[in-house]
């Protein structure tokens, strides 16, 4: 009818109901990246340990060793420490005969029709514990080996576990340096995310305290929420770290040999919980820095 008012809905806010959207996107793309930079660091790892076990020592024996010899020998080294008693494999025998059928196979060259004999020897093969490798501890393990008895030389590629070593520390100084600064960023990105989340609820956190609420009655529906939104953040951070991961083993021949499920589902479990704590601490120490204002600052 003619002369009425117009009524207009008004939403009124809760205590705690601030936009959420843009805070669950900010800490599932921040998590997100931490969990790729995570899985490299996996991955970078795990590479190392295939490196490193694939350091071996070789063990020439003396051309009239006996069977019994041998055998001694090869109890004698898989007791030894500095033999890698968990690789596959870690003292292995390769016959002269063995050597010789790779070594054509590998060069096409068949060197015992000139020679007329096979001048390569018996030998073992040992896997070297990641505690012995470094070149001192080597030379000594050399040293030792050689007064075997039955024994005709021990060789180690000293110049390829120098640079294994030297290139490792390298790498994981910078690895270190960039998970740091990677970390702080995003708890930086997180917390301002927050912040500005609820300066939109500033005034309703002033009302409550005029009524007479306490802070921990006003600051519990946000914590409350925060845990929810940092739980979800993570759920999403996880599945998309998932994902990439299983796009990776299709595009990336072999990549899956240096996969680690059981630190990749720790990393996701670190995502959740990082999630909820951040999320938890930074609106916590939002609400409180509201709580702690006056009238003035609000504006």
């Amino acid at each position: 009818m003619m002369g009425e008012t117009p009524k207009f809905k008004v939403k009124k806010k809760k205590l705690g109901s601030y936009p959420y959207l843009s805070v669950v996107f900010s800490i599932s793309l921040a998590l997100f990246v931490i969990g790729v930079f995570g899985a490299l660091i996996i991955y970078s790892k795990e590479l190392e340990r295939v490196v490193r076990e694939s350091v071996k020592i070789q063990v020439f024996l003396q051309s009239r060793v006996t069977e019994a010899q041998r055998l001694q020998i090869q109890k004698t080294l898989a007791t030894k420490p500095y033999t890698a008693k968990n690789a596959p494999g870690a003292v292995k025998f390769v016959s002269k005969e063995e050597a010789a059928k790779q070594f054509i196979e590998e060069t096409g060259e068949d060197f015992q029709q000139f020679l007329g004999e096979n001048p390569l020897r018996d030998a073992f093969l040992i896997s070297i514990d990641e505690n012995y490798h470094d070149a001192s501890k080597l030379s000594a393990i050399k040293a030792e080996v050689e007064k075997l008895s039955g024994v005709f030389q021990v060789y180690y590629v000293e110049n390829v576990i120098d640079s294994i070593n030297k290139n490792v520390t390298k790498i994981s100084i910078i690895l270190l340096g960039i998970a740091l600064l990677l970390l702080f960023t995003v708890v930086l990105l997180i917390n301002n995310t927050v912040r500005l989340a609820l300066f939109s609820q500033r005034f309703i956190i002033r009302s409550m305290q005029l009524v007479g609420a306490t802070s921990g009655f006003i600051q519990r529906p946000f914590l409350y929420r925060a845990m929810a939104h940092g739980l979800l953040a993570g759920v999403i951070a996880s599945l998309l770290l998932i994902g990439l991961i299983m796009l990776g083993n299709k595009r990336i021949e072999d990549l899956a040999l240096i996969q680690n499920t059981e630190r990749l589902i720790f990393l996701a479990i670190t995502l959740l919980v990082t999630g909820i704590l951040v999320a938890l601490i930074s609106t916590w120490r939002a609400v409180n820095k509201y709580l702690k204002l006056s009238l003035d600052q609000l504006y």
